[in-house]
């Protein structure tokens, strides 16, 4: 029990970080299935089990209308097999409370985009509350972070580049990453804070933390 709460102590710890802990959709190579990971990388982190995100409720994209996906709960990862011709998964789940004096909610939204698809083909839809998706650009990658299924300006952004390095990055005023120009695959965060106010297990708190992510595959170059 007591290793059990160090680790949910340090994979909450771990989201006030830079590269911190997130929840990540990741795709197979056939894009037949997805591990659905809890980690500071796309692998699952075995010091930390997978309980807190085990409600998550994953839906998939496919021939233009939404379908639930079914899940199977393993210590440190979600597993779950796709429907044909997927172009999207994505999920939200309620973590918990973050933070002593002022607390706040932790939602997460994962997502993953398959295929290679781009623009609207990689979206979630309107009633997504937060997401990523890759836009074309020329020969090049960028991200738009969608709040609402509107752009969202000035977020903070971490970026693993398909090499393993990291950056940190801002959205501009149409709420785009810069472009990208390395292909292979890319994992991203954003953080969006929402004032609402609620009460949780007893305990209040004034603000949700909404944390999109999205890992996407890029083609090479031809």
């Amino acid at each position: 029990m007591k290793k059990f709460l160090l680790a949910a102590v340090a994979g909450v710890f771990a989201v006030a970080s830079g590269f911190a802990h997130m929840v990540m959709v990741v795709p197979t190579k056939d894009s037949k299935a997805v591990t659905v990971v809890f980690s500071d990388s796309l692998e699952p982190d075995e010091n930390v089990p997978i309980d807190k995100i085990a409600a998550l409720k994953l839906r998939a994209v496919t021939g233009g209308k939404l379908m639930d996906v079914e899940h199977k709960v393993d210590r440190n990862a979600l597993t779950a097999t796709l429907p044909a011709d997927a172009t999207v998964v994505f999920g939200t789940v309620t973590y918990g409370l973050f933070g002593k004096d002022q607390p706040a909610l932790l939602v997460y939204h994962p997502k993953a985009v398959l295929g290679g698809a781009t623009g609207k083909a990689a979206t979630a839809g309107e009633k997504a509350v937060a997401e990523l998706v890759p836009v074309a650009d020329g020969g090049k990658m960028k991200f738009q972070f969608l709040v609402g299924g509107k752009p969202a300006a000035e977020a903070d952004a971490s970026v693993t580049l398909p090499d393993g390095k990291k950056e940190k990055v801002k959205t501009d005023k149409d709420g785009f990453t810069p472009a990208f120009d390395s292909a292979g695959r890319y994992a991203l965060s954003v953080k969006h804070v929402e004032t609402k106010p609620g009460e949780m297990g007893g305990k209040k708190y004034d603000q949700v933390m909404h944390y999109a992510t999205l890992v996407a595959d890029t083609p090479a170059k031809k």
